[in-house]
């Protein structure tokens, strides 16, 4: 049963069945139509979207509902806004509106959030993630749910900077590009500090620190600036006994261990990252969300979906904490028939 699996799962109880989660596939309206009956679409009432998208979760059993609270809004308006790309149906979500406050490099490795941002109350981060949580645990009681951090350390200054400013400034001195890492840590860090004192079991810690291919920079740079930071940072989450779900896009298979030494509890992932690494290292010490690939769906046939599901089972059925997923979501371009089929896969063969 979902939120009993979903929870077994995150505690490393092998459930029955290998509980799952899905990304925008709620919001994929024909597909939520044709699972649910209700007719919905882009232009729907608020009201009837969310109602019909929790449908679409009970229906397809969600066991994790993804969620962080910390992103772009607490850069008080001093921050990049570089538009967004047409993704959801109808393209309500495309924004042209490209603006960046840094004009060179050495702005950018000047900058001191302390001075930008400031210092934050503790008491009422804390309350707010607090909300924030029973919020969501409210409005999805069948799911384990979280809050936590979008902006963690590199998705932070990509935000703030953009990733032309980002990059061009790393070029320029990646010494000072760390000691910048350095302080926006440093302040990131009352965030962190605040979500551990916060009655919240399950956070999530979110950094886009990698493309596709791998890492942007060299690896020792991370381990020298970005893995210190993301102990020190996630330490009182530890100590409060919290379980750390960390995502990033991309490819992180290089930093699994690293990532593991900082802390986390276990791992949301798209399929460029190794799952298999994960299992076969930490499949009994974590839990690991992932990794079908979207564009099979996209474009497969059904015994390529068939074949890609198996895979993921392949790799994750015999451990305690495997959820399935889709990575990186299914967008409102998939087919519904492949979505239907995959999820016939997926019940087919999600019985332990």
């Amino acid at each position: 049963m979902p939120y009993a699996d979903g929870w077994a799962a995150m505690h490393l109880e092998m459930p029955r069945r290998v509980p799952r989660t899905e990304y925008s596939a709620e919001s994929h309206w024909p597909l939520v139509t044709a699972v649910t009956g209700v007719g919905v679409d882009e232009h729907s009432p608020p009201e009837l979207r969310g109602e019909a998208s929790r449908a679409f979760r009970k229906a397809w059993q969600y066991d994790f509902a993804w969620g962080t609270l910390i992103g772009r809004g607490e850069f008080a308006g001093l921050c990049t806004d570089m538009g967004h790309a047409e993704y959801a149906a109808g393209g309500v979500d495309r924004r042209d509106t490209i603006h960046c406050p840094f004009s060179d490099p050495e702005e950018v490795l000047r900058f001191d959030p302390w001075d930008a941002y400031g210092e934050k109350d503790k008491a009422e981060l804390t309350r707010r993630f607090e909300t924030s949580y029973r919020s969501r645990q409210s409005a999805l009681p069948d799911e384990v749910v979280t809050t936590g951090i979008y902006t963690t350390l590199i998705s932070g200054l990509i935000n703030i900077f953009s990733w032309d400013m980002l990059l061009l400034a790393a070029g320029v001195d990646l010494q000072r590009f760390g000691e910048l890492a350095n302080r926006y840590a440093s302040w990131i860090q009352q965030y962190f500090d605040a979500l551990a004192a916060a009655d919240v079991p399950v956070v999530m810690v979110h950094d886009d620190m990698v493309w596709t291919s791998g890492p942007f920079i060299h690896p020792d740079w991370y381990r020298a600036y970005v893995f210190p930071n993301f102990r020190r940072c996630l330490a009182p989450l530890v100590a409060s006994g919290k379980k750390i779900a960390f995502t990033s896009d991309g490819n992180y298979t290089e930093f699994i261990d690293d990532l593991v030494a900082c802390g986390v509890s276990g791992f949301v992932l798209e399929p460029t990252t190794d799952m298999a690494y994960i299992a076969e290292r930490y499949g009994d010490s974590h839990f690991f969300i992932g990794n079908a690939d979207t564009r099979i769906l996209l474009s497969g046939s059904k015994a390529a979906i068939r074949a890609e599901v198996e895979r993921c089972m392949a790799i994750g059925k015999d451990k305690p904490g495997f959820f399935l997923a889709v990575g990186n979501h299914i967008p409102a371009n998939t087919p519904v028939e492949a979505c239907l089929y995959y999820n016939e896969v997926y019940e087919e063969l999600s019985v332990r």
